[in-house]
């Protein structure tokens, strides 16, 4: 993949990006004036939040268990399957599992604690969901629309930003800093495609010459009138 499709890949997601901040900017201005249900918004998000974290924590206590168990049983293949008869490495491995059983049990019970973290964590977010959906009820349905439209669009938004981090993975750091200072300076649009032989953005007419590099060359080439980085498909 060349650097300006990885770019303009990158910008196409930012630009999506930029479209719903600021449509969830608007809705959160429309519902500012409700401070009551802003807060039980909040602590709806707040719970989600810490129920996800201790789903990380549990998962990763769960994992380590994991890889605790399949140690010891690599561990004590080695110490009863006959093949060492060294005592001095009989009793290092005999060492060596119950370091590990040691281990496991210590990771066990952190898992056990994640578990009942998490039950607490889940049993919150579910209170902190019944209340809302009641305040909401209670409040009407003047902002329902506006609600399910924010829902909707901070949904898409989480995967656009997982999408976004899959498209910085492909570009170099020395490209993804020029882009990242063009958008500063460009409103948001580092890279433009260019249409109808001309720049995008402002509408330069480019040479042939410029086209074609835009199009083959491996690095990136920018529009001599505005700067920004041109894409060409």
């Amino acid at each position: 993949m060349s650097v300006a499709l990885a770019l303009f890949r990158l910008q196409q997601v930012d630009t999506r990006i930029g479209q719903l901040e600021a449509r969830l900017r608007k809705i959160q201005e429309t519902l500012e004036n409700d401070s009551e249900l802003r807060a039980g918004i909040l602590k709806h998000k707040a719970a989600e939040q810490e129920e996800r974290r201790f789903e990380q924590e549990r998962h990763a206590a769960e994992e380590g268990a994991r890889d605790q168990r399949v140690r010891i049983q690599q561990a004590e293949a080695s110490l009863y399957g006959g093949a060492v008869h060294n005592p001095k490495e009989l009793q290092d491995l005999q060492a060596d599992v119950a370091s590990l059983k040691r281990r496991l049990a210590a990771t066990e019970e952190q898992e056990l604690e994640a578990m009942m973290k998490l039950e607490t964590a889940q049993a919150a977010r579910q209170s902190a969901e019944v209340e809302l959906a009641a305040m909401r009820s209670r409040l009407g349905v003047e902002n329902q629309h506006l609600l399910d439209d924010q829902a909707a669009l901070e949904h898409d938004l989480q995967n656009l930003q997982t999408e976004r981090q899959a498209a910085v993975s492909a570009v170099d750091v020395k490209a993804l800093n020029a882009y990242e200072s063009l958008r500063q300076g460009h409103r948001g649009l580092a890279v433009v495609e260019i249409a109808d032989n001309a720049c995008g953005a402002c509408g330069t007419t480019l040479t042939a010459a410029l086209q074609q590099s835009a199009r083959h060359a491996p690095e990136m080439v920018y529009c001599p009138s505005c700067g920004r980085i041109l894409f060409a498909a």
